[in-house]
């Protein structure tokens, strides 16, 4: 169908979302009809005893929640070639990578057409509402994507990020045409197998682009961040290329070059022009709108562990609107962002019901308002019974179980979410935190989004000095006794022991966690610690995952570092410049 479309309707596509939302209740039961008809015959669902029924109660009778440990041996079935249907009824070719910033290694996620076609459904649904707040011309995307090596598994089964797999699949490109979103770098620069090469191609095809250039993207606002901190280094390498319309010699990969020689002519009247406006800039601040003065908007995901780039991505953008991408993960898809006025850090996802099948876990301090008769301790003790995607209630959190159309049933995503309001009758959803993404000693339950907060309190302190800082991650000592946090930060330039000192000290206060401040004031907890990194430490981070067959584009820098990704720990260890004990209490 997308292929013969040139422009989309995007009336066409809001009226048809209004429709099915306004129905959430039905479009969800026959979503798991539908989902459970295609899928019946899959051994995991046989062995299940659900015999053809199709209906909620008895999916939810018969299938239990389930975690990736759970599908794992299904999975691995998979990718080692099973011909026979495991997880779903058509056989499954591709198979994505999560990220692996989580728990430290890639997890295996089956991947089909069906996934794919939502992905399409989600970009169409929020491109819709966005061109209609935002509209842009047909022009061209600054689009920092990047795809790692596709590898086969030991079944033949073509394997990559989630974003590999969908920028590799032909409807990609087409969607992008008819969304006026087109890459203005060639394929070559997309899947070249160097990150650092690909960045730079990317920056100076947006500047031979410069005027056509309608809005600036990438999965994620980090990338964003680091392609314009990457900018800052080799902005004068860049003129030069343009200006005797020569590629740089770092560029080694021949199928890049060759793509590159195509569009880079000589235009000293561009070089000079791009060297007048870097040099005219005050420490870089709006530099996107410089450099590209028909840019509406920069895009991208920009909630959860993206929320601590977005003041640097401010600093960049000037008065350009940041618009936060939508809702997913590597396992499926949730919500489209369909009120893009909103800012990042209040960007709700409106869950598109037809998409797969949605179930939440109300969390413990929702379930205990609820409970009458506080004598029965022992209902508090189990965990709450999931509702469904029409019964949730505003203002209170829950984790998200997913059941997808690529072989995923009564999944737990581990995400925690909080429900903001109901576009008609399907929910509104703010991204809160990873549920297992705590730092935790005794009683005290950190979340990531606590851990950002202190950070930015104890960050205002160095931005005095005009210093930032660069990025942060943490970590549970348990080697002292009592144990204690670890805050590691990687700072834009040398700042006096005097500061720090004030600054570990109000990143201890700043943890408001009541469990945490209690454990703290009778020494549960050991005092905090922050430990300065060097320069470069991140970086070195960022190398290790692309070393392990990570995409850029699906990077996330771990915010808390668990026992289990010890690279990660001891990179960060190795590279301690200064480290600084609390005395807050």
């Amino acid at each position: 169908m997308l292929e013969k479309m040139e422009i989309l309707d995007v009336e066409k596509v809001i009226e048809e979302f209004e429709v099915m939302t306004k129905d959430a209740e039905n479009v969800q039961r026959e979503t798991l009809k539908k989902i459970l008809e295609e899928n019946g015959c899959a051994e995991y669902l046989q062995n299940l005893g659900l015999n053809g029924r199709t209906d909620p109660d008895s999916f939810k009778a018969y299938v239990p929640l389930v975690t990736h440990k759970d599908l794992e041996p299904y999975i691995q079935r998979i990718a080692d070639g099973a011909s026979s249907p495991l997880l779903t009824g058509k056989p499954i070719t591709t198979i994505s990578l999560s990220s692996g910033t989580t728990q430290g290694k890639p997890k295996f996620v089956p991947f089909n057409d069906e996934l794919m076609e939502t992905t399409l459904q989600i970009y169409r649904t929020s491109y819709a509402f966005r061109n209609r707040e935002f509209p842009i011309e047909n022009g061209k995307a600054l689009q920092f994507i990047y795809s790692s090596k596709q590898s086969k598994t030991k079944g033949g089964l073509f394997a990559g990020t989630a974003t590999t797999n969908v920028f590799r699949n032909s409807q990609f490109k087409n969607a992008m045409k008819a969304m006026q979103s087109q890459c203005c770098s060639p394929d070559e620069v997309i899947f070249g197998t160097d990150f650092h090469q690909s960045l730079y191609c990317h920056l100076l095809c947006g500047l031979i682009f410069r005027e056509e250039i309608q809005l600036v993207s990438s999965t994620f606002a980090h990338s964003i961040v680091h392609a314009f901190r990457t900018f800052e280094q080799v902005w004068e390498e860049l003129c030069a290329d343009i200006r005797d319309g020569v590629l740089t010699s770092h560029i080694t990969f021949p199928s890049v070059r060759s793509a590159m020689a195509k569009l880079l002519k000589s235009n000293p009247e561009l070089a000079d022009l791009i060297h007048k406006k870097c040099s005219g800039l005050s420490n870089w601040y709006g530099l996107i709108p410089e450099l590209f003065p028909n840019v509406k908007y920069i895009y991208g995901i920009m909630t959860g562990s993206m929320e601590p780039y977005l003041q640097k991505l401010r600093h960049y953008a000037g008065d350009l609107p940041l618009l936060s991408a939508d809702y997913g993960s590597s396992e499926g898809w949730i919500g489209a962002n369909v009120n893009p006025n909103l800012p990042p850090e209040s960007a709700t996802y409106a869950v598109l019901p037809n998409i797969g099948y949605f179930e939440f876990i109300p969390l413990k301090e929702n379930v205990e308002e609820h409970v009458q008769d506080k004598a029965n301790a022992s209902f508090l003790s189990m965990e709450p019974k999931p509702i469904g995607l029409t019964e949730v209630k505003v203002g209170e959190e829950y984790e998200v179980i997913i059941t997808s159309f690529a072989g995923l049933y009564r999944y737990r995503l581990g995400d925690v979410v909080k429900v903001m309001g109901f576009h008609n009758s399907t929910p509104e959803l703010k991204f809160v935190c990873r549920r297992n993404l705590m730092l935790t000693i005794n009683i005290d339950k950190t979340t990531e989004k606590d851990l950002q907060l202190a950070v930015e309190e104890a960050a205002k302190l160095i931005a005095e000095e005009k210093m930032e800082v660069l990025d942060f991650s943490s970590y549970v000592d348990f080697s002292t006794d009592p144990g204690h946090y670890v805050i590691f930060w990687e700072i834009s330039g040398e700042v006096s022991d005097e500061v720090l000192k004030e600054c570990c000290n109000c990143l201890d206060r700043s943890f408001v966690d009541a469990g945490y401040v209690s454990s703290r004031k009778v020494n549960a907890i050991g005092p905090l610690e922050l430990r300065v990194l060097r320069s470069g430490t991140f970086q070195k981070i960022l190398d290790h995952y692309l070393g392990l067959g990570a995409a850029f584009s699906q990077f996330k820098t771990p915010r808390c570092v668990g026992p289990r990704n010890n690279k990660v720990l001891q990179i960060l260890c190795d590279n301690v410049a200064e480290s600084y004990f609390s005395t807050a209490f």
